[in-house]
């Protein structure tokens, strides 16, 4: 069995920084890059990412919808860019955000954790909100194959609130339930170690961990994290949000970087850009 993701992210993040870049082929993307939203541009705009930057960063995460949008061919060229990054040795995890029940998430979860799959990158991220029990399927199906998963916790937008911040009849506040058992899935992995079950936490929530008493640092896997940095989460944020676990926080950023393109010294060097600002941002977090 290959090196478990988390290993094999942290080992990325200590060489090329902790910057995940997103592949969003958004439509004003694509217009800005000279090219037309179609599955052909969606390719171009796609492979041209993962040419420019693979090898160089510790993650590239393709965003499934933008690809999906476009039908067959579009599901086509994302099993292409999932390709193409395995062969840069670039990690790869695919945004698609599951979550269902029995057979359905047991189907899922072969189509984006299991060996032989087109669509299968490093990891992927899940929905929990049908319940983290919902979601075992792809939880032992990453475990046995040495891939990951990101769980949705504690995202930026304002309507998620409502669902992650309510509390159960026991008072626990959903988040921190799943953040919880996120976590008992990475119990046997050792100090300073990173496990291989990580969740989905945005920079940008405020006191949100501290109010819903969530300890990150329990959950000793990885904490993807859209919106430090030039997005517009600081120091002061990120100490907030993250405390002392921000070693093992893994910055999402797409347009940030992607805007540079598509040339690809230009990419680079954005993407370098996005990482010492974070360093600048964590070393501010740890004072």
């Amino acid at each position: 069995m290959r090196t478990p993701f988390g290993e094999r992210l942290r080992a990325a993040m200590g060489e090329h920084g902790s910057v995940c870049v997103g592949i969003d082929p958004h439509p004003a993307l694509l217009e800005a890059w000279g090219l037309g939203a179609d599955p052909e541009g969606l390719r171009a705009f796609s492979l041209g990412v993962v040419e420019a930057l693979g090898g160089r960063v510790a993650a590239l995460k393709p965003q499934s919808a933008f690809f999906e949008q476009f039908g067959s061919r579009g599901v086509a060229v994302l099993e292409e860019v999932v390709a193409a990054c395995r062969d840069t040795g670039t990690l790869c995890i695919v945004d698609a955000k599951r979550g269902d029940i029995g057979s359905t998430m047991a189907g899922y979860a072969r189509a984006y954790l299991a060996d032989g799959s087109t669509l299968a990158g490093d990891a992927v991220t899940l929905s929990p909100y049908l319940g983290v029990g919902s979601l075992r399927p792809a939880l032992d199906l990453a475990a046995a194959t040495g891939r990951g998963v990101f769980v949705l916790a504690l995202t930026s937008n304002p309507e998620g609130a409502s669902v992650q911040h309510a509390r159960g009849s026991d008072g626990i506040p959903v988040a921190a339930r799943v953040v919880g058992e996120v976590a008992a899935r990475n119990a046997g992995c050792e100090l300073g170690h990173m496990g291989s079950f990580g969740v989905v936490v945005g920079a940008t929530v405020g006191t949100a961990v501290r109010d819903l008493g969530i300890d990150l640092g329990a959950l000793r896997g990885p904490l993807l994290a859209p919106g430090v940095g030039a997005q517009g989460a600081g120091s002061a944020q990120v100490r907030a949000v993250f405390g002392g676990a921000v070693d093992h926080v893994l910055a999402s950023t797409s347009r940030g970087v992607l805007a540079a393109g598509p040339g690809a010294s230009a990419l680079r060097a954005a993407h370098r850009r996005a990482v010492d600002e974070l360093e600048e941002v964590l070393t501010g977090a740890d004072k």
